[in-house]
């Protein structure tokens, strides 16, 4: 909590439908965020019994200063993945660090499992746990209305909830959170589906004052000025990430037909460009952020004979419409967001989504299975089946759906086609193919993601050695450990750089060098690195598809031999420093 030298930690167990409140000292060093969480899932997690065992955790943390400064948004939650079988990190904005602080909660620590489905309703002081039998089965969309007619708190709460991907444990499925935003990758959804939890309902009532007001207000003013006023931020808002499409084509770095190529001549209609001028209606911004980066785009679909439509609004971004558009032959940008709308129905990480239906397409037309297994024929183009293909994966309505459900690598380890499942470590892949830094940053990434280190921008600008590339993957694996305990939305990396860092958390008394700072960043990513090794994972066993290696990025190819000296590297990297 602010001005306390303490973590306010809830321990909700389902079981038996209890709860505990503790107030943690000893997790004060690691500032909040990822910090704590990570090192509330390494005391929790048990390693010994099945991911998704009712003795296994979620954990969900907010940072060091959420909420207070422009664009401290995030809330991480922490878990053992389904999907990749490690460890599971996963972050949303929306409205929960918000009101996780009004209800002056740092953690929220979630284990058991209930005997019917139920939600949680969790207060200051208080947690309800609600019969939720008539809830299950029903959209995201639905839940969310229902719980805001039901519990208190308009304006001041947050809810988030699984779809029936979710329900059924599907590897990937999702978290929605506050309608545009989600726990996406990694399957927090199936471990909330595991242990019969439908949703989670979060009134922040409490009141928060600020002691150091010249101080704080100072550092407030200057932080937002550079938010509104300069080039750092503009771009999120008036194209959002969207206006990546158009650059990253032209470059040769966004992955088309399931990585088979990375450049294309006919998605002029997936730019953020044309979805700015043909299906955006507003643009909205997570509590606490003056920018507004989520773009609600809109289409119409036909309901009725006699020209009976209806308008859908859903978020869209520069990952949607690789995973959903680029990546599966989708040129239309209504058909794109007709498909993220059923991705958000059914609950599931939009990304693994699209990269395990490219998989699929590509085995199904080289014949590794028949279409009495897939029930569709998948093509490259063809929206009305991927729909169709995506409703079979929610359900999980046979053996093939219920092994697509876990993931690509999953997937084809029993088909075959591994050459062309793009994933790694069975995290799908993103929508950046650039050369050695995607590659790298994801392989080695803690959870496996471009947003771990940002890797795919180390081959953007002047060209760097693929030595030089990773190391400072390395370092920007470190900073992030600390921009995730504050914790900073990433589109402001360049905004809180360390001594702004240092300026911010002084205002909440809390007095840091830059190298405790360091150490910090240290002592977290450590955590990580032993939780993995908990669970079994070793960096030097990692293997990629061959066709990170085939398929140019930026116009040059990876090569495999280099690529795998270079984790070795960087393994080594990481065992020095878990022996330090």
């Amino acid at each position: 909590m602010l001005y306390t030298n303490y973590i306010r930690v809830l321990s909700i167990n389902l079981t038996d439908e209890t709860y505990t409140i503790e107030h943690r000292e000893d997790l004060k060093q690691y500032l909040g965020g990822v910090g704590v969480a990570s090192k509330l899932l390494e005391e929790n997690i048990k390693p010994d019994a099945d991911i998704l065992d009712p003795s296994q955790c979620i954990v969900f943390a907010i940072g060091a200063i959420s909420t207070i400064f422009p664009v401290i948004t995030k809330t991480v939650a922490m878990f053992w993945s389904p999907l990749t079988k490690e460890l599971g990190e996963s972050y949303a904005g929306g409205r929960m660090a918000m009101t996780m602080l009004m209800a002056h909660y740092d953690a929220i620590v979630i284990t058991g499992k209930s005997t019917l489905p139920i939600y949680l309703a969790i207060e200051s002081h208080n947690v309800a746990f609600r019969d939720a039998s008539a809830l299950w089965g029903m959209p995201a969309e639905d839940i969310g209305r229902i719980i805001r007619e039901r519990e208190e708190g308009a304006g001041k709460r947050s809810i988030i909830r699984i779809g029936e991907a979710g329900e059924n444990q599907l590897s990937f499925a999702s978290v929605c959170v506050d309608t545009y935003r989600h726990f996406g990758r990694m399957g927090l959804g199936a471990v909330m589906g595991s242990k019969k939890l439908k949703a989670i309902s979060i009134w922040g009532n409490g009141e928060l004052p600020i002691k150091n007001q010249k101080e704080y207000f100072n550092v407030y003013k200057e932080l937002h000025k550079k938010v509104i006023t300069t080039d750092a931020m503009k771009k999120y808002h008036d194209l959002g990430t969207a206006m990546g499409v158009n650059l990253m084509n032209e470059k040769g770095g966004i992955p088309i037909l399931n990585l088979q190529a990375s450049q294309a001549e006919d998605i002029e209609d997936l730019s953020g460009e044309s979805f700015a001028e043909k299906n955006l209606v507003r643009k909205t911004a997570c509590a606490g952020c003056p920018v507004g980066c989520i773009h609600i785009g809109q289409f119409r679909r036909e309901f009725g004979k006699g020209y009976e439509f209806e308008a859908i609004s859903v978020g869209y971004d520069y990952e949607l419409i690789f995973s959903l558009g680029t990546f599966l032959g989708i040129n239309s940008s209504d058909e794109v967001l007709e498909l993220i709308e059923a991705v958000e129905d059914y609950g599931m990480d939009a990304i693994s989504a699209g990269v395990v239906l490219g998989w699929a397409t590509e085995a199904y037309q080289n014949n590794l299975f028949t279409v009495e297994e897939c029930l569709i024929p998948l093509e490259f183009g063809n929206q009305k089946n991927y729909l169709l293909a995506l409703k079979h994966m929610a359900k999980r309505t046979n053996a093939f759906y219920f092994d697509l459900g876990k993931g690509c690598n999953h997937a084809s380890s029993i088909y075959g086609g591994a050459d062309y499942a793009m994933h790694f470590n069975g995290n799908e892949m993103s929508g950046y193919h650039t050369g050695y830094g995607s590659v790298l940053g994801s392989a080695v990434g803690a959870r496996h993601s471009h947003l771990c280190n940002g890797g795919y921008s180390f081959d953007q600008g002047d060209k760097v050695p693929p030595e030089e590339i990773l190391e400072k993957i390395y370092d920007e694996e470190l900073d992030r450990c600390i921009l995730n305990s504050l914790i900073a939305c990433l589109f402001a990396r360049k905004i809180y750089d360390k001594a702004t860092i240092l300026s911010a958390l002084k205002t909440v008394d809390v007095d840091m060098e830059a190298d405790a700072l360091d150490k910090t960043a240290k002592e977290i990513f450590k955590t990580k690195l032993r939780i993995k090794k908990m669970l079994g994972y070793h960096l030097k066993s990692l293997r990629l598809p061959k066709r990170f290696f085939k398929t140019t990025g930026f116009g040059t190819a990876v090569d495999e031999k280099m690529t795998y000296e270079l984790i070795k590297k960087y393994s080594e990297k990481c065992e020095e420093l878990l022996d330090s």
